[in-house]
């Protein structure tokens, strides 16, 4: 009895978004795809565990490529070391180019070997609640795309909807529940969302794809062979530094912006590349906005989802997520209440998606809210700025065990470090000091300085900054374990 052949997949984690209509829980420095909405792991977490957990009896899931900027790339490796028996690489955009150069990066490094695989793409921000029919749906897509097939997963909509693009399908249904896609729609008004739907022949493009790598890279050579041209120029001139691969910088900014689907999929019905459509009824959401989390999360006998330390009274259908302090309402309904740490939004609900006008009103007037939070992550542990004032900050720092800051120096600002908890490792100017709970430093403006935890347990310390200039770009690195020497930031 001869045995299976086995289909090789590489799983691809799209990982790029910024999250705009989630603002003030998802933030450039920190966006939608890191945070958990939904169940206890993030997001990103989700999608990787997902993808990871197709094999099957003709089915083997390969190495996991996760295409993300470089601001990000440390976000995604705490995370991933929460997730047990997942293997990656990090495919880091200097800059972002959109869907198309993306997925030619990853199918770039997928065939660097020599080997073929099927890829399997997904957003890093999305969320299914039936996790056995995604499985299903996607091992077909699966065995679909094995036969030289791009296939695309298109949600069963449940309702007229303008907020997606769609995608016609047609004929009889195939042997791994394929249709074959007629064409793909843009976001239409509400009368033609209503006709698509009356259709049944429409579903949601969920932007979800499987293909084998090289049929990418010959459908993008013959669409839009200036981008395969210009992403591979950037390839070639990669350096692999660990579990990051960097392309040329300079080459990949120049690369065109485009979709996937403008760049390929919509120019593939009636062309030499077949494309297939599987629905997918799983419960699948995009989190597009405030509205659509509160749409999966769990809700009170009056419609409302509440998370965090919240009191409420004569509410209803409405969204609530505390994150440091008491939030009450009485007698409102319909609403979007999101608190942070120096950040608060009351929205409509159904006006959720203009959040996103707040964000650029942020960025005109050049505010730090529209990108940090108060609490900001670093590769070594992170800081929360707790007050600052004229020519004062002040910050709680914690530095992760055996892990360090960079070796620095600051023009226009010193700073004065109490140890909370812990056992901190300073370096001051030649000196090299230890300093336990309840003792104290200070650091001169301009003298070189560095913060280090020698020990197995977290460190804690308050730092004062005071000086005519507090910003975190007053920075001039000499050392960094995280190879962050161009970048302003502690």
């Amino acid at each position: 009895m001869m045995s299976k052949t086995l289909i090789n997949i590489k799983p691809v984690i799209l990982c790029g978004g910024s999250g705009t209509r989630l603002w003030p829980l998802s933030r450039t420095g920190f966006p939608k795809q890191f945070l958990v909405l939904s169940g206890t792991t993030s997001l990103f977490q989700q999608a990787t565990n997902r993808l990871n957990h197709l094999s099957s009896s003709d089915i083997k899931v390969g190495e996991t490529l996760i295409v993300t900027n470089e601001e990000h790339r440390f976000l995604v490796l705490d995370q991933l070391r929460e997730l047990a028996q997942v293997s990656a690489t990090l495919l880091l955009e200097p800059v972002g180019r959109n869907t198309a150069p993306a997925l030619t990066f990853a199918a770039l490094q997928a065939i660097a070997n020599g080997d073929d695989p099927i890829l399997v793409v997904t957003p890093a921000d999305q969320t299914v609640q039936n996790g056995e029919a995604f499985t299903e749906a996607l091992q077909n897509s699966v065995r679909v795309a094995a036969t030289g097939a791009i296939v695309i997963l298109g949600i069963k909509p449940d309702k007229p909807e303008t907020g997606f693009g769609y995608i016609k399908y047609e004929g009889d249904v195939g042997s791994n529940s394929e249709y074959n896609v007629a064409q793909f729609a843009e976001k239409p008004d509400y009368q033609t969302a209503v006709a698509y739907f009356a259709s049944g022949h429409y579903a949601w493009n969920s932007g979800m794809f499987v293909v084998r790598a090289s049929i990418w890279l010959k459908a993008l050579k013959h669409f839009r062979q200036d981008i395969l041209e210009s992403t591979s120029n950037a390839f070639m001139k990669r350096l692999n530094d660990n579990q990051f691969v960097r392309p040329d910088a300079s080459i990949f900014a120049n690369i065109p912006s485009e979709s996937v689907d403008y760049a390929v999929m919509e120019k593939c019905p009636g062309s030499e590349f077949p494309i297939k459509m599987i629905s997918l009824d799983a419960g699948w959401n995009d989190l597009g906005a405030w509205e659509a989390v509160w749409q999966v999360g769990e809700r009170d006998t009056d419609g409302n989802v509440t998370s965090g330390d919240t009191i409420i009274e004569s509410t209803s259908n409405t969204f609530i997520n505390a994150s440091h302090r008491l939030v009450s309402t009485v007698g409102v309904n319909n609403l979007v209440i999101v608190e942070t740490a120096d950040a608060v939004l009351v929205a409509d609900r159904n006006m959720s998606q203009d959040v996103k006008k707040i964000v650029n009103k942020l960025e005109l007037q050049k505010r730090e809210e529209r990108a940090l939070h108060r609490k900001v992550s670093r590769p070594w542990g992170w800081y929360d700025t707790l007050d600052i004032g004229e020519r004062f900050k002040v910050k709680r720092i914690k530095v992760n065990p055996g892990a360090s800051l960079s070796l620095q120096k600051h023009a226009k600002r010193a700073e004065h470090w109490v140890v909370v908890t812990g056992v901190a490792e300073v370096t001051c100017g030649d000196k090299v000091i230890t300093l336990n709970e309840n003792e104290s430093t200070y650091i001169p403006v301009g003298v070189k300085h560095r913060l280090a935890n020698p020990g197995h347990l977290p460190l804690e310390i308050i730092e004062v900054q005071s000086g005519s200039y507090l910003g975190e770009d007053d920075i001039i690195r000499y050392e960094d374990t995280y190879g962050r020497m161009e970048e302003g930031k502690a």
